[in-house]
């Protein structure tokens, strides 16, 4: 679907704006940088990510060089028409220095951010399925095979009706991590991604009704 007046955009006096790059499966901002009409264009029509660099005063198309392509998935403006936010499958790192995000460097951090937790702990259980490690629990999952992850699910759900049945939120909460993790090595052995299990709660969100003011 595409929603896009680049006419609209509100550019700076080199004729540039913002663009902010987040990972669409975990939500992590990427990087920042910026575009210009033309790199705009050029995104919009190769579906990769193309920026204007402000130092070498030239287009460049992310991971040409280094193959740590960004591929996009979804593109919006901010409110002020001054800022563009772009989602993407990224192919690799973003950051030249081989981290994830460019935002590696953690200036200040209340608490740690579980934000991704959930895509980390899949990434760690995908690693044990192509390399296993003795004395690994989940090594040793998928050794035993899908009836004992099943058998394990079995024990982790029986565990979390007890613990909510005694109202014991502790209980509770450290029960559902166990069935949650079990369940993402389930996914793993039936090749079933959080992606997908994500589109078919979209799908049966309802549909959001736009209110016109009379």
């Amino acid at each position: 679907m595409m929603n896009f007046n680049l006419d609209a955009l509100i550019y700076d006096q080199n004729g540039l704006v913002p663009a902010i790059v987040q990972d669409e499966r975990t939500g992590e901002v990427l990087m920042l940088a910026y575009m210009n009409r033309e790199s705009i264009e050029k995104t919009l029509d190769t579906k990769e990510t193309w920026f204007y660099s402000r130092s070498r005063q030239e287009l460049w198309n992310k991971g040409a060089t280094s193959g740590n392509r960004q591929a996009v998935k979804r593109i919006s403006v901010d409110c002020d028409q001054d800022a563009i936010l772009i989602q993407v499958a990224p192919a690799g790192p973003a950051c030249h220095t081989g981290e994830t995000t460019c935002f590696h460097s953690i200036g200040f951090e209340e608490s740690g951010s579980v934000r991704s937790v959930v895509h980390e702990v899949v990434d760690e259980i995908k690693i044990r399925r192509a390399n296993p490690v003795e004395g690994s629990y989940t090594s040793y999952l998928f050794r035993e095979g899908v009836d004992k992850v099943l058998k394990k699910i079995g024990e982790e759900s029986t565990e979390v009706v007890i613990g909510a049945k005694n109202r014991d939120k502790d209980e509770v909460t450290n029960e559902l991590a166990d069935l949650t993790y079990h369940t993402l090595v389930l996914m793993e052995l039936l090749d079933v991604s959080v992606d997908e299990v994500k589109a078919i709660l979209r799908e049966r969100r309802p549909k959001k009704e736009v209110v016109l003011d009379e």
